[in-house]
């Protein structure tokens, strides 16, 4: 068994914890976890208060409207064709192309407007770890806009990570088996019994829950013959099984036959302990550090297996372990963009920002939500970082913190961060009690010597005369302007 971390902590553990477990905090924020206890702290993020109907979603994304789109279209492409008369196949194709045209562009429409939705959310939820592992599923079982073009169902999708995010991985991978966005990405509702299609289930193996070298060739052939037959409503935007269409012959997976279906295969996959191995070394690397020892790995497996695949009790176990607040893990993890983003805002206790920053960054950057780049999902760590993104850094930090004329036009009539609160007037006074209270709130510890000589210089020169909300600003971006504020 790996040690226990003792209740009594440090901020800067809190901070960690805050940090890895949600998207951190201001210094106020902070305190007020620091305050509960390590335990407290824990159980207070893995038990929100928050309903998680607190955010309601857009009205297109309602059962009733979903169907009533996918109704629209199918009837005005078939008009379309009716209504072809003698028109060449060149024009009628034209027409279908602009019908579409239109269509597309109401889903692009929608597309902005859930990333938006979602980036607000983990922004102000009160629920962070929730939205964390929301995020975390989002990337584990990635399904892209570019391919299922229908946003309404990304979102449904969405909706469906949150309400399983600490709940039962078995039962969530169950759901997105028959997840209609899913299905849309992985092809799945062209599988035929005569023309199986394994996309699906060779990325449940491989991505999803074994890993590469943990299943066989025949292994894949025989799940996707489970997984025929199943096709979206396009009426409905549910998903159906057409018993006609589902191979109902026996099957071989791991060693064992049966006339296995969808859920059955399923079922198979979590009776191997390969299973349990590979997600609690995700879970780790996600919130604490790559490549965690055999004897860590197995020893989590093993109890994540025994609570028949909770995830609650798991990231209890993780996130109370000396080991989460070990020096392997504290301050070494490169942010993600989406946890650059969020991170910086609310550092900068900034809750309703400009609305093109949160969208032009995540672009930027490299990570736009509900846009993985394939079914592996993003690159992390070292990934992130290139001399074009951390340039991109640091440009968004300075639109975020200076009053140029440029970052005027990018964020119109925004009135910025609230340099008062951040920068009381008193603390102006002292150059190295300024530094050191912002350091805390950028960083959550120290940094090396020359960095923080180098504030205090730029701090001490403007102390001498009018320390105004601009020169904060400057000196906050300095600050982000650093390659110790890409780390978390």
């Amino acid at each position: 068994m790996f040690p226990k971390a003792n209740d009594s902590w440090t901020i800067f553990e809190a901070a960690h914890l805050l940090n890895r477990a949600g998207f951190g905090g201001d210094p106020e924020q902070i305190k007020r976890i620091h305050q509960l206890g390590r335990s407290a702290a824990v159980e207070w993020l893995l038990d929100p208060e928050e309903n998680i109907e607190a955010f309601p979603l857009p009205p297109w994304c309602a059962p009733d409207a979903v169907a009533e789109r996918m109704k629209e279209q199918a009837a005005a492409i078939s008009a379309v064709r009716m209504n072809s008369g003698d028109q060449s196949a060149e024009k009628v194709d034209m027409k279908l192309r602009d019908t579409r045209r239109e269509f597309q562009k109401e889903s692009r429409e929608q597309g902005i407007e859930a990333r938006a939705w979602w980036f607000r959310r983990m922004l102000l939820t009160k629920a962070p770890l929730r939205e964390k592992m929301t995020l975390f599923w989002h990337d584990h079982f990635p399904s892209s806009d570019q391919k299922v073009k229908e946003p309404a169902l990304l979102m449904r999708q969405n909706q469906l990570f949150r309400e399983h995010a600490l709940g039962n991985f078995k039962a969530l991978t169950h759901a997105v088996t028959d997840d209609p966005a899913m299905m849309l990405y992985l092809d799945a509702q062209n599988s035929k019994k005569d023309q199986p299609n394994e996309n699906y289930a060779r990325e449940l193996m491989e991505l999803f829950t074994l890993g590469v070298g943990h299943y066989t060739e025949d292994d894949v052939h025989d799940a996707a013959r489970a997984f025929t037959g199943r096709r979206l409503n396009r009426e409905t935007g549910e998903v159906v099984q057409l018993r006609r269409q589902w191979d109902a012959g026996r099957k071989t997976l791991f060693g064992k036959s049966g006339k296995y279906d969808a859920s059955q295969v399923v079922d198979l996959i979590f009776q191997q302990g390969q299973t349990a191995r590979f997600m609690v070394n995700k879970l780790w690397e996600y919130f604490a550090y790559d490549n965690p020892s055999t004897d860590l790995t197995d020893w989590l497996a093993h109890q994540f297996r025994d609570s028949d695949y909770e995830i609650k009790p798991l990231l209890r176990q993780m996130f109370l372990s000396e080991e989460f607040y070990g020096e392997a893990s504290m301050r070494t993890q490169i942010k993600c963009p989406v946890q650059f983003l969020v991170q910086l805002m609310k550092q900068l206790e900034i809750h309703r920002p400009p609305a093109g920053v949160p969208l032009d960054g995540q672009r930027e950057l490299g990570q736009i939500l509900f846009t993985p780049p394939n079914v592996a999902g993003w690159d992390w760590g070292k990934a992130w970082i290139n001399t074009n993104t951390l340039l991109a850094r640091y440009n968004l930090a300075g639109v975020l913190t200076k009053s140029t004329q440029q970052n005027k036009r990018m964020t119109r009539d925004w009135p910025g961060p609230d340099f008062k609160e951040i920068a009381p007037m008193n603390t102006r006074k002292d150059p190295q009690a300024l530094v050191d209270s912002l350091v805390f709130r950028f960083f959550q510890g120290t940094v090396p010597d020359k960095a923080r000589i180098s504030f205090i210089e730029y701090a001490t020169s403007k102390a001498e005369g009018k320390f105004t909300d601009t020169e904060i600003g400057e000196l906050c971006h300095l600050m982000l302007s650093t390659p110790y504020y890409q780390l978390t």
